[in-house]
């Protein structure tokens, strides 16, 4: 089973906000999730960015692959190189 951290979309039209969550790679993008770890609000300046260090670093360590968007995120909040 691939495991991939990833964005779920949440909130209405034209007002996004995503939870990073944990989930199977075959699974639908708002599809059933394995564990939730945070959350990115992209409408707020700067935006809002809330990761559970240690819950992510444990899925990283145990090989779950992040989407190029969540990396992004890891890094910015300091818990990936």
């Amino acid at each position: 089973m691939a495991v991939k951290i990833r964005l779920r979309r949440m909130g209405a039209k034209k007002a996004p906000f995503y939870r990073i969550v944990v989930a199977d790679s075959r699974s639908p993008r708002d599809g059933r999730a394995i564990e939730e770890i945070g959350y990115y609000n992209p409408l707020t300046n700067p935006a809002d960015i809330k990761i559970d260090a240690e819950k992510a670093q444990k899925w990283l360590e145990n090989g779950a692959q992040p989407t190029e968007t969540v990396r992004s995120l890891l890094k910015k909040s300091g818990i990936m190189k």
